[in-house]
């Protein structure tokens, strides 16, 4: 596990389809949802391409990116190009690891990075401790209690099994990744001293889907998911949660 050298290229195939478009505006608007009326200082870690980057700095936010790939500290570039100066000039690109990032910060953003480490303790030790106290964790990560439901929906019956015993997603399909529960989760956040907020589920009906869908259609899906993914039974059987936690004031 970790990252290798075919993390990236898949990672950035993937978000140009759908289940990736709900995913950005689901968590863009839980996260604003939540942050102060005010301007923000925001650090990405693993924020990759700065599509998230981006949709807050388009909000006012001030948000640093902290990535290790060159490859997607390139696409973040690419992606900065196409946005106006005020958005450009909101948005902090930094090539290395959290462990190097210093300061505090009034949001700490951690997106779909944890699958891929093996031990998510001392990633969860430097988010909390780069938040300052009463800012926010925002932390996406892939649901342990639904890991079947993507190979299940898709037919794929023997792999849907597997999946479920093995309690992590199996599949050539697949780069290996770690799940994480909302409860487990929550609990080693409260240790560290920061205490969940709210949840939601991200992606309960698009997960297996790769079309594309018109701009009123995306609409229309973007809604759904984001009722499904704030009410039970629903959000427990989400492809990703989305957590926001506030560190102890």
């Amino acid at each position: 596990m970790g990252w290798t050298a075919d993390l990236v290229p898949a990672y950035l195939a993937h978000t140009r389809n759908l289940a990736s478009s709900v995913r950005f505006a689901l968590v863009t608007r839980a996260l604003l949802g939540n942050l102060p009326d005010r301007p923000c200082e925001v650090m990405d870690a693993g924020g990759g391409h700065a599509v998230q980057a981006i949709m807050l700095a388009r909000a006012g936010h001030r948000v640093t990116v902290v990535d290790p790939d060159p490859l997607m500290i390139d696409e973040a570039r690419a992606n900065l190009a196409g946005q106006d100066a005020a958005v450009r000039d909101r948005v902090r690109l930094v090539h290395g690891h959290v462990d190097d990032a210093a300061g505090e910060f009034d949001v700490v953003c951690c997106h779909s990075v944890l699958a891929y480490v093996e031990d998510p303790q001392p990633m969860l030790t430097r988010l909390v401790a780069l938040t300052r106290p009463g800012g926010l964790l925002s932390i996406l990560a892939l649901n342990g209690d639904a890991i079947a439901m993507r190979s299940g929906l898709s037919g794929d019956w023997a792999e849907a099994l597997a999946s479920l015993r093995a309690g992590r997603q199996v599949g050539a399909r697949y780069l290996s990744s770690r799940p994480d529960t909302v409860g487990d989760l929550g609990g080693r956040l409260a240790a560290l001293g920061a205490q969940v907020r709210t949840w939601h589920g991200v992606r309960v009906f698009t997960d297996h889907i790769d079309d594309d869908v018109s701009g009123a259609e995306l609409a229309d899906v973007v809604e759904l998911e984001w009722q499904a993914g704030l009410r039970d039974p629903y959000r427990g059987v989400a492809r990703l949660f989305h957590l926001i936690a506030e560190r102890d004031a």
